[in-house]
């Protein structure tokens, strides 16, 4: 299939460049990390490459308990019925997987062929370094690939133990389930994560590991995208398909009849298990790059603190693997002691103790570790207390956005059921008018406590201490790090924050095991189990329990989200200081009374026009993605009417796999059309103009970041709408419930497909951009131009595709 698309002809662009290579200066290609050898913490008991191999160790110990939690959760008891669900469902997913390694295999020869021209040609890297460089992207790809694996892998496992333990009966036992595989995903994906930075950072010469940094975040950033939007895609299709089944048909909610059942359950861990990880796995490396690149560049000529600065960072990251595992274990026997018996709780209280727990913790030991390596920094003795404020109004913010995001999505939230009232009377229409006031309330106050968050650390950037340790020249950039930092602590309780996201597609999916083992309906199941696992079934507690947990797996998977493009947003900013950097080192050379400050100033049209460009992208990448699910989603709908079998007990194998195959075609179609896109964009727009292509980077960040709350919530608040209808007032197959899914399936792709992938978009974008505006300002003007009008046509050809060769034929026809 990929061979019928043309995007191949940018890569052929690309490789123009190769012929007009220039001398080099001060860029992301000249990142020199300082000696960590050289500087000693403790009283000189400790220097920083011994900080780094305990933090190896503690990478070890994570992997290792990871792997363990998920031979735990495989030993738990389960009914073959329901495993044999759970395989059914794990083999479609594994299929998804090499399709979609495939796929990223193909995109990464474009992005290595712009890699290899900037750091081999343009950069003067010898041919070694410019392999190592690319396999430093490999790996980034394969990080993000690899910790998707073991996530769709251990929630495979764990929803059919899951939807097994709910007969007996125990709600907090049951939950504990899906938590304790996010929990293993998690610190799986930190470690692996960490492990990777501080090998690149421990073993590679420190004019190669700057480099290397940036081809890892390049890689991970690609992987993260793919997988995100593809999942994203895929699982909306899957999901709109088998809900509009149940008004056209009439049928319960995962109906085994249904052929979209399967694709469905393949579709939660494909878009809410591999995309999240992929995600939070780029998240992580990308927001420790940008941070390590700022200190790198600006602090260049103070080795010694840069280093110090580097290797407390990397503290701070091994710590929060502890500090994470620690407060789990923590809420394990705190829930436990409070709800251990109960038999009928709010199954978010135990989460949200988690992250709360989690976030107090971080931010004490934050100071502690702080005060112990940098208390003792010469003319610096506040610079611990302040860096530790401002990474803790990130930590801070890792808790309460969560909590924002409840007031709009939780079945509790009163918009909620302000979204139920609403469609008593008015239907589906006022039910999707109320989650667009849910979702746009929802951008209004999540944005404010960004800003303020971000305020609070631009006022600590003015501090004496951190205002001493910028050299002169590089003061104005105080609050940029700041802003790093903000993002930093965003994820310094990560391995939680992606076990609260993990927990919902293991939720979601035990309640369609449940439906699709048909256990209850088995002769002699309840004498069977008893015999066989030593309990009472209870047929009917644990459909409803089930449930319940579904939909505090709603809420948890919408408190992540905002979490993950906030860091984005403010990482952004600290990445586009590369950018400034190297323009300012540019022109410099040419006029030295040139600034790059003042250009970017918005009474230039150059950076005005940029922030306009930025947001035409953020509404045109909602409609390509949204555009592919809905004529997937039409396709699927067409095919399963055809095929839905009502007098049979369960779908046709082959029906259901020809759904999925609907799902994975337009997926990747929708992919192709938008990755071709981002990337042309990327390399056009930075060819026309460089301080345009700053305001277009920033354009994309706050238009996004408003687009992706808005969206997200909205959605949350539609899909709890209708887990209220089901679950509290218990009236399936009505016209109430007929119009709450509709609502749910309009925000399907707004919270699972556009809003989720804006996150790696911006920061795969921004760091393309990096290079891109560094190959654009060392080629000549003319050929610039003439190659930049060409990719800008090329980027135009697939906007135009993105509807015109994705959109439902009009007479319905089908081709």
């Amino acid at each position: 299939m990929l061979k019928s698309y043309p995007w191949k002809q940018a890569g052929a662009l690309a490789t123009a460049m190769a012929a007009f290579a220039s001398p080099a200066f001060a860029s992301e290609a000249d990142i020199r990390i300082p000696d960590l050898n050289s500087v000693k913490f403790l009283g000189g008991s400790l220097s920083g490459s011994n900080v780094l191999m305990i933090g190896l160790a503690v990478c070890v110990f994570a992997m290792i308990y990871g792997w363990m939690q998920y031979v735990q959760t495989k030993n738990l008891q389960v009914h073959k019925s329901m495993a044999d669900v759970s395989q059914i469902i794990w083999e479609t997913c594994k299929t998804y997987l090499f399709q979609q390694g495939k796929f990223l295999a193909a995109l990464w020869i474009l992005i290595a062929v712009c890699m290899g021209y900037y750091f081999g040609v343009l950069s003067g890297n010898s041919t070694g370094h410019v392999i190592i460089i690319l396999l430093a992207s490999v790996l980034g790809i394969l990080g993000s690939y690899g910790v998707a694996w073991f996530g769709i892998r251990i929630n495979t496992v764990a929803n059919s133990r899951a939807a097994f333990s709910a007969l007996k009966g125990n709600p907090l036992a049951t939950l504990l389930i899906p938590l304790k595989s996010g929990m293993s995903v998690g610190l799986v994906l930190v470690a692996i994560e960490l492990f990777f930075m501080i090998c690149i950072l421990a073993f590679l010469p420190g004019d190669l590991a700057g480099p290397c940094f940036i081809g890892f975040a390049i890689g991970e950033s690609l992987g993260a995208s793919v997988l995100r939007i593809c999942g994203g895609i895929f699982t909306k299709i899957a999901d709109i398909g088998a809900d509009l089944m149940k008004i056209v048909f009439q049928l319960p909610e995962d109906d085994p009849r249904n052929p979209g059942v399967i694709a469905d359950c393949t579709g939660d861990n494909a878009g809410d298990s591999v995309g999240p990880t992929a995600d939070g796995f780029e998240t992580y490396g990308v927001t420790g790059v940008a941070l390590i690149a700022f200190l790198a560049l600006a602090l260049a000529a103070n080795p010694a603190l840069c280093a110090t600065l580097i290797v407390w960072l990397f503290a701070m990251r091994i710590l929060m693997v502890l500090t994470s595992l620690a407060s789990y274990w923590i809420n394990d026997l705190v829930s436990k002691a409070i709800w251990g018996s109960s038999k009928n709780f709010n199954l978010e209280h135990p989460l949200t103790n988690l992250v709360w727990i989690t976030s107090i913790v971080s931010i004490g030991v934050t100071y502690i570790a702080s005060y112990l390596l940098l208390a003792k920094l010469e003319a610096q003795p506040s610079l611990w207390w302040v860096l530790s404020t401002i990474i803790s109004l990130g930590t801070i913010a890792g808790a309460l956005i969560p909590e924002f995001t409840k007031i709009f999505t939780s079945t509790e939230s009163r918009h909620v059921k302000e979204v139920v009232t609403s469609s008593k009377q008015g239907g589906a229409s006022l039910n999707i008018l109320s989650g667009l006031v849910a979702g746009n309330f929802s951008a209004f106050w999540t944005g404010l406590c960004i800003l303020s968050l971000m305020f609070g650390a631009y006022l600590l950037s003015g501090h004496a201490a951190v205002q001493a340790m910028m050299p002169e020249q590089f003061r104005f950039a105080a609050p940029i790090f700041a802003f790093g930092l903000v993002a930093f602590g965003f994820l310094g309780m990560g391995p939680v924050t992606i076990a609260v996201d993990s927990f919902g597609p293991v939720t979601d999916n035990a309640q369609s095991v449940y439906e699709l083992s048909q256990i209850e309906g088995k002769a002699g199941i309840a004498a069977e189990i008893e015999k066989d696992f030593g309990f009472k079934p209870d047929f009917e507690g644990a459909k409803h329990q089930l449930e319940k947990g579904d939909g505090a797996g709603n809420t948890f998977k919408a408190t992540a989200k905002p979490v993950l493009i906030g860091t984005a947003v403010v990482g952004a900013t600290t990445m586009v200081f590369g950018i400034i950097m190297m323009l300012q080192a540019h022109y410099s050379a040419i006029d030295p009374n040139f600034s790059v400050l003042e250009r970017l100033s918005l009474v230039h049209p150059e950076a005005l026009m940029g922030l306009l460009m930025g947001g035409a992208v953020i509404y045109w990448f909602t409609g390509a993605s949204t555009q592919a699910v809905v004529t997937g989603a039409y396709r699927a709908v067409v095919y399963i009417k055809d095929n839905m079998k009502l007098d049979a007990a369960t779908a046709a194998t082959e029906a259901s796999k020809e759904v999925v195959k609907i799902c994975t075609q337009y997926a990747q179609k929708g992919m192709i059309n938008i990755f071709v896109v981002i990337f042309c964009f990327s390399l056009a727009l930075a060819f026309f103009d460089p301080f345009f292509f700053i305001g277009y980077l920033v354009g994309m960040a706050f238009f996004g970041l408003f687009q992706a709350i808005f969206m997200a919530n909205a959605g949350g608040a539609w899909d709890n709408a209708k887990k209220i209808v089901e679950v509290d007032l218990k009236m399936k197959n009505t016209p109430l419930h007929a119009a709450t899914v509709v609502g749910d399936t309009v925000g399907d792709p707004f919270k699972d497909t556009s809003s989720v992938a804006l996150n790696p978009v911006i920061k795969f974008t921004t760091l393309f951009g990096l290079l891109a505006v560094e190959i654009a300002v060392k080629m000549p003007d003319t050929l610039k131009h003439t190659l930049g009008a060409a990719i800008f046509v090329v980027a135009l050809v697939f906007v135009y595709r993105s509807f015109y060769g994705m959109r439902i034929p009009v007479d319905g026809a089908k081709g």
